[in-house]
């Protein structure tokens, strides 16, 4: 396997080839063309790595937690996420904003980005995606309260379809003190827009 395909992977590379070729020649283009011989193992390669999440089990991150007396927000801002759409297998592509009220347990900010990519690295919609992330770090680190706020641009909006290019989603998901306190709700949009 090529240095690019995640060790855990379970794509059947040879297949993924097989049908790519199918796809080009379906198109009118020929694959055996210079240019395009090695087509099918680049997107085969390229689609272990976009759907490397279907083999993480996200709980590897949450198996560190320290313990600390701490009750006021944790905020990860600006986490770079892409995934692809489950509707058109075409990338979306922003950032997410992970925040959570620790119980007396808190993760290091890394594993929050892990997370968000171990979501995001499959088949997915955003509205999904921003759901997943918020329901497992509240399950996992028994939280207080998580918000998750995901801004992405669509290629499957942007460069085919309705072509609104510079069109972004943003999705949010506000759990537990989040959802019930106003106040708490708006302190932490607001320093996501800081």
């Amino acid at each position: 396997m090529q240095s690019d395909v995640p060790e855990n992977s379970n794509v059947d590379l040879e297949r993924i080839e097989k049908a790519v070729r199918e796809i080009l020649l379906a198109v009118g283009e020929d694959p055996d063309r210079e240019g395009l011989t090695k087509t099918p193992s680049r997107v085969a390669r390229m689609y272990a790595e976009m759907f490397e999440g279907l083999s993480i089990d996200p709980k590897i991150h949450t198996e560190t937690v320290f313990t600390e007396n701490y009750d006021e927000i944790v905020i990860l801002r600006d986490i770079p996420f892409h995934s692809m759409c489950e509707h058109h297998l075409l990338p979306f592509m922003g950032h997410a904003h992970v925040a959570y009220i620790p119980k007396g347990k808190v993760l290091g900010l890394s594993k929050l980005a892990r997370i968000v990519t171990a979501f995001a690295r499959r088949p997915q919609m955003q509205e999904r995606l921003t759901h997943q992330i918020a329901n497992f770090i509240m399950d996992e680190v028994d939280a207080l309260g998580v918000a998750v706020v995901m801004k992405a641009s669509h290629t499957c909006m942007t460069v085919r379809g309705a072509k609104k290019a510079g069109a972004s989603m943003i999705t949010s998901a506000m759990l537990g003190s989040f959802r019930k306190d106003i106040r708490s709700r708006n302190e932490v949009m607001g320093l996501i827009s800081m």
